[in-house]
């Protein structure tokens, strides 16, 4: 099961993290842009091959003490198609190197379109006679809120393709309570509710629960123990180890951090050629205050 080879790769690891590789370009190294302007002049092309190399030096400094990574799908969509290979490409060398990989693009339609999501990312497209993967990832984000008909395309190819969903329950940002605190009829929250739909949902399904809620993480650990936990919010948010220390009974849970760590080398003042060396550490400080927490 997609889910049992991640838990595996966290315990191989000792480190419940889930890096974010999300390649705003103010966060790219200059030196790498430079180097491909140089080359092919300031372009989106060029961009996007600076974003394949800083990602992959990214990989390459942590690969061996992380579980998986996540994509974040606007940041490369906003590249064009140059964007989208630098996607491709990052995904390619991230499971080369062993990485459990998540395409968090929170996808939601009617089921047909759906359906052609899930065979794009985590299942097979079939084209001229022939069954062919396209983004080959083990994971996608979900957003559940145009009911089951929309989710179900995505629980069939799972089965079928051994790949898992993670499904927005309760979001980090912090307007999310508009909508996702309201009181329903039952006198329940929203994201009570979804949460139990979610529950019911099988062995494939993960939630998305945020790190800067953690009263509410807290809950709804309570309400799915059998569910897989995508935690968002760590560090650059604000969300710190005491705040996400329940998600990791029962089932268990990931804790994303991006920026916290893809801007180390800003973040701890250091050369920015230097990179790697900041990203690896603050990767093993993260871990450090993990373990502080969990079980």
């Amino acid at each position: 099961m997609s889910f049992n080879r991640l838990i595996t790769k966290i315990e191989e690891t000792d480190n419940p993290t889930v890096v974010g590789l999300d390649p705003n370009l103010s966060f790219v190294p200059s030196f790498l842009m430079e180097k491909y302007f140089r080359e092919e002049g300031k372009n989106l092309k060029s961009a996007s091959k600076a974003v394949i190399e800083w990602n992959k030096g990214i990989i390459d400094s942590i690969y061996d003490i992380v579980p998986a990574v996540k994509l974040q799908l606007s940041y490369y969509e906003t590249l064009g198609h140059n964007g989208i290979y630098a996607f491709e490409e990052t995904i390619k060398y991230a499971k080369e190197n062993g990485l459990y990989v998540i395409a968090d693009g929170k996808r939601n339609d009617i089921g047909t379109t759906m359906n052609a999501y899930g065979e794009g990312y985590i299942g097979n497209v079939s084209y001229f006679n022939e069954n062919m993967k396209v983004y080959d990832v083990d994971a996608m984000t979900v957003n559940p809120y145009m009911g089951y008909d929309t989710v179900k395309p995505l629980l069939d190819i799972c089965e079928i393709s051994d790949k898992a969903i993670f499904v927005l329950v309760k979001t980090s940002n912090p307007s999310s309570s508009q909508l996702q605190d309201l009181i329903l009829e039952n006198g329940e929250p929203l994201y009570i509710t979804v949460a139990k739909l979610v529950e019911e949902w099988g062995e494939n399904v993960g939630a998305v629960v945020g790190a800067t809620y953690p009263k509410q993480l807290e809950q709804l650990r309570t309400l799915m123990p059998e569910t897989f936990f995508l935690v968002p919010g760590f560090g650059a948010q604000g969300a710190k180890a005491e705040d996400v220390k329940t998600a990791f009974s029962n089932k268990g849970a990931i804790i994303n951090a991006s920026r916290s760590i893809i801007c180390a080398y800003k973040n701890m003042n250091v050369d920015e050629r230097d990179y790697k060396k900041a990203t690896r550490k603050a990767i093993i400080d993260m871990r450090e205050e993990l373990k502080s927490v969990r079980s």
